[in-house]
């Protein structure tokens, strides 16, 4: 009998610290314990900072696909060409990218649609700064790079982790609904859960905050993108709150420059990116994230799942998630809007009760559902895979392991 289907997982960096690389990780923990037979594919990998061979399970290997260039552009262009050589020496089953790479089986649009993001940068930095930026080599190989995945008839499914992305590679580039699927991010619902009175006091002690103002949390990197110049401006107009930036961006002092210019130095914070950012969950009152573009930000399931109400844009896939019991989705450009939401959720009890519902909203998504559907997709696409099929002993929809003989592979 043949061994465990082999499949290969592309992403060019890992980080600690990134949301989408926390959920490839955890993709590839779900598949390893079904047995099957996984190669990650990228330039760096580390879990916690540890090399792979000290956090990987058996059946998982790393290999590291780091060839030279020249400049950001050159770096996506020969990591696609060096990727697709390696699939082209092997017999992997099925090829799951998290990257704009043509040719690949399974591609997971985790950062969304990159020309969405460009049209809605545009709102902000006008039309004819963005069609400059657009025709730079790095976005110029974004776009070819999308364009050329969705049409390639190697792609058999794009896995989506919102609605709202699904519907926007729907719109740009006319992928019919048979290759597209909606698997949302899964969130470890016993790590982040709501904080008992006890925990926002220590919270807040630890993190240096009085105990009776209302705080405003904000965690993301990639400022501009992120919506903080929104969140700042909102925040001048409620007197007395104060807001936690937490994460990291190349001009984060920039922001730091207009937070003193609207008067707001010593009400926000900005504390860098950290590993553990639960204390700042415990210490806010509610979530605040107005972002021009986010497909499904950890951060705002992370937030509900620890009971904090979530304000945030329609350009952000977990606003799917929300209603106004819960939160406020508005414009990422309201100000005014964004400013009313803050001063709702600056009422403690209001923060609370809606907090409440945001937690039981989330509650379906936990890692274990997010686990099952990948494996169920996988055990759907492996069954019309005539070489692997042979390894399978679960049919469509059963409860099974996908693969027969899933011994571990050698590290």
């Amino acid at each position: 009998m043949t061994g465990p289907p082999r499949i290969a997982v592309v992403r060019a960096t890992y980080s600690a610290f990134g949301g989408a690389e926390r959920i490839v990780n955890r993709i590839v923990g779900a598949l390893a314990a079904e047995g099957l037979d996984i190669t990650i594919l990228a330039r760096e990998w580390s879990v916690d900072g540890n090399a792979p061979g000290e956090t990987l399970p058996l059946n998982v290997r790393w290999r590291k696909i780091n060839p030279p260039y020249l400049g950001s552009a050159m770096r996506m262009v020969s990591f696609a060409r060096a990727v697709r050589a390696a699939v082209a020496r092997e017999s992997f089953d099925l090829v799951q990218s998290h990257e704009r790479i043509a040719g690949m089986t399974l591609y997971r649009a985790g950062d969304g649609v990159h020309r969405e993001w460009l049209t809605q940068r545009a709102r902000v930095r006008g039309v004819a700064a963005s069609m400059l930026a657009a025709a730079s080599p790095q976005h110029r190989v974004q776009l070819a790079g999308e364009r050329a995945l969705f049409r390639d008839p190697a792609l058999r499914m794009v896995v989506c982790n919102s609605e709202m992305v699904s519907r926007e590679i729907a719109r740009w580039f006319d992928v019919p609904p048979q290759k597209r699927i909606v698997i949302r991010n899964g969130i470890d619902l016993e790590h982040f859960a709501p904080a008992s009175d006890d925990q926002r006091r220590a919270a807040r002690t630890q993190l240096q905050l009085p105990s009776d103002e209302p705080v405003f949390l904000y965690v993301g990197s990639g400022f501009e993108r992120k919506g903080v110049a929104a969140a700042l401006h909102a925040l001048a107009g409620i007197a007395g709150a104060r807001l936690l930036v937490v994460g990291k961006d190349k001009r984060a002092a920039a922001f730091g420059a207009l937070a003193h210019k609207l008067g707001l130095a010593a009400r926000v914070h900005f504390t860098g990116a950290v590993l553990d950012v639960r204390p700042y969950y415990r210490a806010a009152d509610a979530f605040v994230l107005p972002t021009l573009y986010d497909p499904q930000p950890n951060a705002a399931l992370e937030a509900m799942a620890c009971a904090l109400p979530v304000i945030t844009s329609r350009k952000c896939g977990a606003a799917e998630l929300l209603d106004e019991s819960n939160g406020v989705v508005s414009d990422a450009l309201d100000i005014a809007a964004l400013t009313a939401a803050l001063r709702r959720f600056a009422d403690r009890d209001a923060a609370r009760t809606a907090g409440a519902l945001a937690r039981r909203a989330i509650e379906p998504y936990s890692l274990q559902r997010m686990s099952g559907e990948y494996v169920a997709l996988y055990r759907r696409l492996l069954t019309t895979t005539t070489n692997a099929a042979a390894a399978l002993t679960a049919s469509p929809g059963s409860a099974g392991p996908i693969a027969a003989n899933a011994t571990t592979a050698p590290s």
